[in-house]
């Protein structure tokens, strides 16, 4: 039987936990390359003598002796460092999940791709901030893509590719949050603990307060204008509270073709780990008659600006998206920190791509050092809030 060669990125967090779960149960089918995490050493140990790679990488350079000693005994190399993570990303596996979150991600990622390795792609973020240029290397290096976020996965799934001028438009859907239904005076004294509580999703913190912001809407919206070949004109969202039609692509003649599922990440996880092919997994079988009905509702742009501001980042172009990005996720973690309010995330972003002139990216280069002018902007201004 032929093995796959497996490397996950982010192997701590809830997408790498998932990918485990899912390989735990035919440990034989797979050869595990490398796992890595930014902080989280006891469980990277945990994980790392479960699965045996052929090396562990933790982020943080000061953790690096807990992992050694963790390891000790075992034949797995201990690595740390983030130049350490993209040499994980450069091992010879034939399939990298991409489960880092946020811009830290990127070279990782983009470190996978230029050995034209199949990649699953649960980091909106690197396409989101440089969009173009991990397209560009996808392209040239032959990687394959395959997209992990639940509704970018139910579109490639539905989508045909080969009769694109047949497609009217995707649409993203969205369950609203943990907040869908609150006012904005509401939602004035939101608390951390509140906002990572989404109904549906069992997700990391940073993207459950994505999307109770539908932040994480907005970023997907990005994501999809730079995986299908589609105008910003042509990608639109809608809520839809259940979380069962993950999203949908209609067709000029009027047919809507929809990806349905329960809410789970492992069936999005599986998708991409078995393609071409399916495999089986546990997660619970839908039964649209125990759920009774599905409901959908237009997002509203005055409780939730974060719509409004990718959106015009996606249209300006430039540097706008790279901006939007950075300064998102400086005020999300400082929201987590329980240093800035709910209702100031967006504030923030708005803040900072009001404070850098939009200018044209040409490279790569371009964009890692906007991204830090883009946070050392967001956290001046988080200091005049504070």
């Amino acid at each position: 039987m032929t093995t796959k060669s497996v490397t996950i990125l982010g192997s701590t967090g809830s997408i790498g936990v998932n990918t485990l779960d899912l390989i735990s149960r035919d440990m034989a089918a797979y050869e595990m390359i490398a796992l890595t995490a930014h902080k989280n050493v006891e469980r990277l140990i945990e994980q790392a003598r479960k699965f045996k790679p052929e090396m562990a990488v933790i982020g943080d350079p000061g953790l690096y002796d807990a992992l050694k000693e963790g390891l000790e005994g075992t034949n797995i190399q201990a690595l740390a460092g983030n130049e350490a993570i993209i040499e994980a990303a450069s091992a010879p596996a034939s399939w990298v999940m991409a489960g880092i979150v946020g811009a830290a991600g990127l070279k990782p990622t983009l470190a996978a791709i230029r050995r034209g390795a199949t990649v699953g792609l649960a980091n909106k973020e690197c396409l989101v901030c440089a969009g173009d240029f991990v397209m560009a290397e996808v392209e040239k290096s032959g990687a394959t893509l395959l997209p992990v976020d639940s509704e970018h996965n139910a579109i490639f799934q539905v989508y045909e590719f080969d009769k694109n001028k047949s497609i009217r438009r995707i649409i993203l859907t969205a369950s609203g949050g943990p907040f869908r239904t609150r006012t904005r005076a509401e939602m004035e004294g939101i608390t951390p603990a509140e906002a990572v509580a989404h109904p549906n999703w069992d997700m990391g913190a940073k993207i459950s307060v994505d999307s109770a912001t539908l932040m994480n809407k907005g970023l997907e919206m990005i994501e999809a204008y730079h995986l299908f070949p589609v105008k910003v004109s042509q990608i639109d969202v809608l809520v839809h509270p259940q979380s069962v039609v993950h999203s949908m692509v209609e067709y000029i003649d009027g047919s809507v073709l929809a990806q349905m599922g329960s809410p789970d990440m492992r069936t999005a996880i599986s998708y991409a780990l078995a393609w071409p092919e399916r495999m089986e997994t546990p997660v619970e079988q839908l039964d649209l008659a125990k759920i009774g009905q599905l409901t959908f509702e237009a997002p509203d742009p005055v409780r939730f600006p974060a719509l409004r501001l990718a959106r015009e980042a996606l249209e300006e172009g430039g540097s706008a998206p790279t901006v939007l990005n950075a300064a998102n996720e400086v005020a999300v973690h400082t929201f987590l920190d329980n240093r800035l309010k709910f209702l100031d995330i967006c504030r923030v972003v708005e803040d900072t791509l009001e404070a850098i002139q939009n200018r044209p990216v040409s490279s790569l280069e371009d964009v890692f050092q906007l991204d830090e002018e883009s946070r050392r902007t967001a956290g001046d201004l988080l200091k005049k809030l504070n």
